[in-house]
């Protein structure tokens, strides 16, 4: 599928990275920020790959009340370590006890995507896995990072795009699920998307 399809939509999330990543693939969108409360929804009972998606949906379907007729998709980020789910720190105390946690042991990466228009009832919900295997932080290291402030607004308190070398040694899965969003999975969901649309009927 051309990154030039038919769809123009709107991206219902503020991350500067996904922007990136849409742009840099050549996706027609514009940016309307969701306004919803992420401490609502629980993390008790849930599996994290449900919890990504509800709140990618969540996010979807907020905006998508003002454009019933548009595409809108959203994604949401979380970290999972050792049946804990983790988003974005609170504060620099929990930014570091996320990156104590989270570099200690490998931890996975969940991105949830919705893709939603209400006009004719489009509502799509998945998320893509990537695991995480970092390296051994020293504690100057971690100090350093905590004190450089790159942790605010990023799920599990770091970005990999900016701290890849020096934070991660390998990764089994997609890099861009990581940055926040699957481009390859969104690929796969827009191109199912297009051919069901333009099926003969």
């Amino acid at each position: 599928m051309s990154k030039q399809s038919k769809y123009s939509f709107i991206l219902a999330s503020a991350s500067p990275r996904r922007k990136q990543l849409l742009t840099e693939a050549g996706y027609k969108f514009t940016i309307v920020r969701p306004d919803i409360d992420e401490s609502a929804f629980s993390t008790k009972d849930v599996e994290p790959c449900e919890y990504a998606e509800r709140l990618a949906l969540a996010k979807a379907k907020n905006i998508a009340e003002y454009h019933p007729d548009c595409l809108v998709i959203a994604a949401d980020t979380i970290a999972y370590f050792e049946g804990e789910i983790i988003g974005k720190p609170a504060d620099r105390t929990d930014a570091e006890q996320i990156t104590n946690k989270l570099f200690s042991r490998p931890h996975k990466v969940i991105t949830g995507i919705a893709i939603v228009r209400l006009r004719d009832g489009i509502e799509i919900n998945k998320s893509d896995t990537t695991t995480v295997y970092p390296k051994k932080l020293t504690s100057e290291q971690i100090a350093e990072h905590i004190e450089s402030g790159s942790w605010h607004d990023k799920a599990g308190a770091y970005a990999i795009q900016e701290n890849g070398d020096v934070f991660i040694e390998k990764i089994d899965g997609s890099l861009t699920n990581v940055m926040g969003l699957p481009m390859e999975l969104l690929e796969r969901l827009l191109k199912s998307l297009i051919e069901q649309e333009t099926s003969p009927k």
